[in-house]
């Protein structure tokens, strides 16, 4: 942590939290993840150390870049180093146009789908599922679209994955809603979720309720 110097906040989350940092040796800015290991139980701990290796494995444009990993012995955190997108997320740029009263031209809706899909096809050619894709995790930087928080993927060993609850409910399958097992393309219907919303600047499905919520999507509603 000596080489790093805090210079904002970006983002809070149950047992993280990510900062906007200079790295004093080479004056770059970066992004960082903060993990709180005493704060997470062992299972969480596991997922955190999984981001780290499928950052360290991956070099493609369309996906965030890892820089470096450590342990600050100070407060018991892990640190994860990683290129920061200055032109934030897509749910931030949604929100922007939706308060401007402006609509995103088709043009680059399609820029954005193609380089989502090349981030995809990178993540399953190495039978990784994202499992919680959605616009807050899709990054801008310049013209350049790039997939990250990868802290719930899935390295997968065989067809399907064992069922299991996960993501973010307006994004998340059928098949993950329903506890079923589920493959590759559960981040595909993820996408046409965030394709959906920035067309119409809503979720496709929604819901008073969890339920509700879960009832629209089983039905395709």
């Amino acid at each position: 942590m000596d080489n790093i110097e805090k210079i904002g906040n970006l983002g809070k989350g149950s047992f993280a939290e990510v900062f906007l940092v200079r790295n004093t040796q080479d004056n770059q800015i970066y992004a960082m993840k903060q993990i709180i290991l005493s704060k997470i139980p062992k299972s969480e701990q596991e997922s955190a150390l999984n981001e780290v290796r499928i950052l360290a494995s991956i070099e493609h444009p369309n996906i965030i870049d890892f820089k470096e990993v450590f342990i600050d012995e100070k407060n018991k955190s892990l640190n994860i180093i990683m290129e920061y997108a200055n032109d934030k997320d897509l749910l931030s740029k949604i929100k922007y146009f939706k308060v401007m009263n402006k609509h995103i031209t088709e043009d680059i809706i399609w820029d954005y789908l193609i380089q989502i899909i090349f981030g995809l096809k990178v993540l399953h050619d190495k039978k990784i599922i994202h499992r919680d894709l959605k616009s807050a995790n899709i990054f801008i930087s310049g013209n350049i679209i790039k997939i990250g928080d990868f802290n719930i993927s899935k390295i997968v060993k065989s067809a399907f994955v064992v069922s299991s609850q996960t993501g973010t409910p307006y994004y998340a399958s059928p098949e993950i809603w329903a506890e079923k097992p589920y493959d590759y393309r559960t981040d595909i219907w993820s996408l046409g979720c965030i394709i959906y919303e920035l067309c119409s600047y809503r979720p496709p499905f929604l819901g008073l309720t969890a339920d509700d919520l879960y009832k629209n999507i089983l039905k395709g509603k």
